[in-house]
């Protein structure tokens, strides 16, 4: 049995795991995005900016140190990211386990896309410890499954080595990412996710992190729990809160 912190981990971004990578990307954009000029000079939203320039977002203080989103270079990132890939505790969420090209597969296609969806690593404190995907659910066949609002942010989210596992620190990087979101996204209202229903450690660590349950949703891979944490809301659904 895998540690659970690694089951939480691994198993939230099951749903955008194909090993194609194509399904992420299978929406077409809204016709006002495709008008919009590609010059962001007068403040409109370029068609390649969709997610208002994650590379930009730089390091945030976090509850275990100082962490970065740094997106995905091929030629720097990808033996790191195929090595967790084939680790089992990784491998039975994601489903990219083999070689290289396996998870280059996965990768290109976001790379190489119209920016709707941004693979990345997590530095923390200087470490590449984690994998993540910010995506516009809004625009994921996620969108298909539930209520999408404009400008919903989804996550996916990986730790990668052992090391990293079984101290929670996936609870406390998500509460990072959801503030780096709402905080470089102002037109961003909610962040989403929909780890497997079965991987209740995931589940939970979404509950921990402010994140609320709203409803079961069947996928083409897996049941998974809907889960979604508003802008409005994030303060009071902070534990400790009083």
């Amino acid at each position: 049995m895998p540690p659970p912190d690694a089951s939480t981990d691994a198993g939230v971004g099951s749903a955008a795991a194909a090993a194609d990578g194509a399904d992420t990307l299978d929406l077409r954009l809204p016709e006002e995005l495709t008008s919009l000029p590609a010059d962001t000079g007068a403040g409109i939203l370029a068609v390649d900016d969709l997610l208002d320039r994650v590379a930009d977002w730089g390091p945030t203080t976090s509850a275990v140190g100082v962490f970065q989103l740094v997106p995905v270079r091929l030629e720097r990132d990808l033996p790191l990211i195929s090595r967790w890939m084939n680790d089992p505790a990784v491998s039975a969420f994601w489903e990219l386990a083999g070689p290289e090209a396996v998870t280059e597969a996965h990768l290109r296609p976001q790379l190489d896309g119209d920016g709707r969806s941004v693979p990345c690593l997590g530095v923390l404190d200087g470490t590449p410890m984690s994998y993540w995907e910010i995506y516009r659910a809004d625009l994921d066949p996620l969108a298909r499954h539930y209520p999408a609002r404009p400008h919903d942010t989804g996550v996916h989210l990986l730790i990668g080595g052992v090391a990293h596992r079984g101290q929670g620190l996936g609870t406390s990087l998500l509460r990072a990412v959801v503030d780096l979101v709402f905080e470089h996204r102002p037109a961003c209202a909610r962040v989403v996710a929909e780890p497997d229903l079965r991987n209740t450690p995931s589940v939970s660590a979404f509950l921990s992190a402010g994140f609320r349950f709203s409803a079961e949703v069947d996928l083409p891979d897996k049941r998974a729990a809907l889960m979604i944490t508003d802008r409005a809301l994030r303060a009071v659904l902070r534990p400790g809160h009083v």
